[in-house]
């Protein structure tokens, strides 16, 4: 288990600091490792390179310092009002330590300050530590889509969190 950290951008912390900062080319061989040990359908390299280039993706890198380490990222659209969550993962052994929380709080924030006043994903009903993270943060099941999640059939619950009533993260 790896030892903890200090949340984002809190000075004089113990242990290693986790930074969030823009997603850039640089971080791509490590999101690809990231996403290769998250999901079964990974997405390709350049489906990242595109997207960190897309200017209505807002891409974020969760990295541990000293040494720069990505342990996790976050990939999200803010089309008009809506902040579409695309693609969020962190590596397995840093699991279960914030890193999402601090990854979505961030990507939230600073959706809202684009204009978003609500928020949308789809994640599969087997993930429970997702979505309680997800619940832990005001998201709400709206639908179900059959059988999103292919080869295996999985649905997906489509979950929406408001954001114009509440704090910015």
């Amino acid at each position: 288990m790896p030892e903890k950290f200090s949340p984002p951008d809190q000075e004089g912390g113990r242990g290693p600091q986790l930074r969030i900062e823009p997603l850039a080319a640089l971080h791509l061989d490590q999101v690809i490792a990231i996403e290769q040990a998250s999901f079964s359908q990974p997405w390709r390299r350049q489906l990242f390179e595109a997207e960190i280039v897309f200017p209505k993706a807002l891409c974020l890198a969760a990295l541990l310092s000293p040494g720069h380490i990505l342990v996790g990222y976050l990939i999200m659209w803010v089309v008009v009002d809506e902040a579409q969550i695309q693609n969020i993962a962190v590596h397995p052994a840093f699991r279960g330590l914030g890193v999402g929380r601090s990854l979505l709080e961030r990507g939230l924030g600073q959706a809202r300050e684009r204009g978003a006043t609500w928020a949308s994903l789809e994640v599969r009903p087997s993930n429970l530590a997702a979505r309680r993270l997800y619940a832990s943060l005001g998201f709400v099941e709206q639908g179900r889509r059959p059988r999103y999640y292919q080869p295996e059939g999985e649905d997906a619950l489509l979950l929406n969190l408001r954001l114009d009533y509440r704090q910015p993260a």
